[in-house]
């Protein structure tokens, strides 16, 4: 299978180069530094069962996936437009393309711009960049992918990559879960810098999690969201098991540069007053973040 990695952070890394090294042919879309490392030594994968350089091509260019069966779209969301737009004219219109971004509305956003068959994904993944060409793998690496054609052909793929994945008839529900999570957990990571295991062991931040837990149950209810799992439970059980794990924000926040906030917090602000719903913790939180992202002083004024 021929797969294009649009966006290729630590989670497109991660599955794309499961995927090649399984066997298929993948290539990695993302920035000159990250793509010269890998073309000159490979793709180091540090991971909790094995530490290779993983052989496999790399581009700075949207055209590289001209040819391509599958494309895991990994943009950050705010990127989501701009970027299918940048790869309209080299898909086939059969090819696939997989939103593993955060958010609830990234799928819907790249239907808009392009004709091909579109499939939201759900991760539950830890890794990062621990520089060019080395993602760092910190623990789980499942995926559950919304039905779309070709989406049975990846799911095999993956699994045979040893990649845990399933086709859900409710990723919408799977979506707004993994999005309550990343309300509960990014901006408060990210503000303080600290891991999840060290984050919750602050005194009142369990407080402050089931207060952004509530708002969005309460935003999911008014949406007519059917929630996949037991959120709550699952919020207690990340500092569990990705302790040592900082939130994507946090990591943003680090490197200098825009965070995805807009699309977690700041989403629950926004159909929280188109429903009605008040949720003042999560408006809190989108509001220190982006004052603290890079760009917020040109916004102020």
């Amino acid at each position: 299978m021929r797969v294009a990695v649009m966006g290729a952070g630590a989670v497109g890394c991660f599955f794309g180069g499961m995927l090649a090294r399984a066997g298929h042919d993948v290539v990695l879309i993302g920035r000159p530094m990250h793509v010269e490392a890998v073309r000159e030594y490979g793709l180091r994968m540090e991971t909790r069962t094995f530490d290779e350089q993983v052989r496999l091509r790399a581009d700075t260019e949207p055209s590289a996936a001209r040819g391509a069966d599958v494309v895991l779209f990994c943009v950050k969301s705010t990127d989501t437009a701009s970027a299918a737009r940048a790869l309209a004219p080299f898909l086939a219109p059969d090819t696939l393309l997989v939103s593993m971004q955060n958010g609830v509305d990234n799928a819907d956003r790249v239907r808009e711009a392009l004709s091909q068959p579109v499939s939201a994904a759900v991760v539950y993944v830890a890794t990062e960049m621990a520089g060019p060409g080395h993602v760092k793998h910190h623990g789980r690496g499942e995926l559950v992918i919304e039905p779309a054609p070709g989406a049975e052909r990846v799911a095999r793929a993956l699994v045979a990559a040893g990649v845990p994945t399933e086709i859900s008839d409710n990723v919408r529900g799977a979506l707004w879960s993994k999005l309550l999570i990343n309300c509960a957990y990014n901006a408060l990571s990210a503000l303080t810098q600290l891991p999840y295991g060290k984050l919750v062991e602050g005194e009142g931040v369990w407080a402050v999690m089931d207060q952004l837990l509530d708002e969005g149950l309460a935003v999911a209810a008014a949406d007519g969201v059917v929630l996949a799992g037991d959120v709550r439970q699952a919020v207690r059980k990340i500092a569990e098991t990705m302790p040592g794990q900082y939130s994507s924000t946090a990591q943003d926040l680090s490197r200098g540069k825009r965070t995805e906030i807009d699309h977690l917090n700041g989403f629950l602000v926004r159909r929280g007053e188109a429903l009605g719903v008040p949720v003042p913790a999560n408006r809190v939180l989108h509001t220190l973040v982006r004052l603290a992202q890079p760009g917020s002083s040109e916004e102020a004024a």
